[in-house]
């Protein structure tokens, strides 16, 4: 009996220890994606800023002028927004100014 009680305090030792292991793996691994897909989040936030930026740009220098609305340069200067993940205000004040553009993610604590 004794020799039993032992074998099973032995086994969980050593099944304790791995589990304790396996869950500390685990959540580490969890942590990391949860970071990564931050990151991507913010990556997503700065291309999509630097590319409307480019985009503005490029119509004043083209045109003569900022472009009147968001939708112009979706149209015409192959900006794309992915408008599951982000709000875009695009507000302008006159065609030589440059607009006020914000991003907001829809979800998630990236901040534009």
């Amino acid at each position: 009996m004794k020799n039993a009680l032992r074998a099973v305090l032995s086994a969980l030792k050593t099944y304790g220890v791995g589990l304790g292991l396996f869950i500390a793996i685990a959540a580490v691994l969890i942590g990391g994606l949860s970071s990564t897909e931050q990151a991507g989040a913010e990556e997503q936030l700065e291309l999509l800023r630097d590319n409307i930026s480019r985009a503005v740009v490029s119509c004043y220098a083209l045109e003569g002028g900022y472009p009147e609305s968001l939708e112009y340069l979706v149209d015409n200067y192959n900006v794309r927004i992915d408008e599951s993940k982000f709000v875009v205000h695009y507000m302008i004040f006159a065609s030589n100014i440059m607009p006020d553009i914000d991003i907001i993610p829809k979800t998630g604590t990236t901040q534009s």
